[in-house]
């Protein structure tokens, strides 16, 4: 089955009104209909626009080709066991993933940030998604015992959107792609403390179709939060634990986010092993279980909810 995906039009910081109607395709056609409306768009700065927008046919499921949930394979950090292990045992079952790539200034044996990121420019040739990890991978000062230096409690949200936005820069320069998603280092979602401290969520949506978190539950299509999506951490987990996460997602319909390091070397890492038993697994089950990166469920998922989205009323 072949999805058309939607063209989305974002109107920052706009109320809009419009007649919404529907247009009904041919009796022979295999599209169900197609919703559009004009609206009447009211921007801050007093300028008056108005926008024919096509929202999209009605999507019967949120996953494709009558798959029952979504498992989406999400590697951090870019390690060397990655491209070293677990890209060749992705390539060879054609499983597609997401690998998060934090666009560092530098890293031991690279010379500069391009450099870095020059490897995975190969990567997203073969159809995975290279996801926004920030530039300097900044965290908590809790996971040390010094107060000196630069952390999230330090940070505003100024500071974090420029340093997002400068690893975006680097990585449509270096590796390409329309649109990726994005993965919160260390899971957390704030900066300053105290009083201070703010969720940067929103920022992150402003610019993300959908960001990765950490959850203890696989998402819901309808209702997960697209720009804090759930995750299962699973370093050092058996494979038959890993599936029995993807078992009880299927039952559930969800989508399952696993957040994976390294494979084989590292203190987060994965055994070889386990992370074969997962991709066997799946690569027997991909006729109901859709496995893609984050990106390209985080994009039919949008559809979809759009496509259910009830008439736009005139007021």
């Amino acid at each position: 089955m072949t999805h058309r995906s939607a063209r989305l039009v974002q109107l920052p910081a706009a109320h809009a009104v419009g007649l919404a109607k529907y247009t009904d395709y041919p009796a022979n056609s295999s599209r169900s209909r197609v919703l559009a409306f004009s609206c009447l768009v009211h921007y801050d700065k007093g300028r008056l626009a108005r926008r024919r927008i096509d929202l999209m046919e009605r999507i019967e499921s949120p996953y494709p080709d009558g798959c029952r949930s979504a498992v989406s394979l999400s590697f951090d950090d870019g390690c060397g066991s990655q491209l070293n292990f677990a890209l060749p045992i992705l390539n060879d079952r054609e499983l597609l993933s997401t690998f998060y790539i934090a666009a560092r200034d530098s890293a031991p044996g690279y010379e500069g940030w391009a450099d870095i990121l020059r490897p995975w420019k190969e990567v997203a040739g073969q159809g995975h998604e290279i996801g926004n990890h920030t530039r300097s991978h900044i965290c908590s000062r809790a996971f040390g015992n010094s107060r000196e230096g630069r952390y999230l409690e330090t940070m505003t949200l100024r500071d974090i959107e420029a340093d997002v936005l400068e690893a975006e820069r680097r990585l449509n320069e270096v590796v390409g792609q329309a649109q990726r998603t994005f993965c919160y280092p260390c899971y957390q979602d704030y900066v300053g403390e105290g009083l201070t401290r703010q969720t940067y969520v929103p920022l992150i949506a402003k610019h993300f179709i959908a960001a990765r978190g950490r959850g203890e539950y696989a998402n819901y299509p309808l209702t997960c939060s697209m720009s804090y999506l759930w995750s299962y951490p699973v370093e050092h987990m058996s494979g038959s634990a890993m599936i029995q996460l993807i078992e009880r997602s299927r039952s559930l319909g969800q989508w399952l986010v696993l957040a994976l390091h390294g494979i084989d070397v590292g203190s987060l890492a994965v055994a070889k092993e386990d992370f074969l038993e997962v991709c066997d697994f799946l690569a027997r089950n991909r006729s109901d279980i859709w496995i893609a990166p984050v990106i390209d469920v985080a994009r039919r998922i949008v559809d979809w909810r759009a496509s259910l989205a009830p008439p736009i009323q005139q007021i």
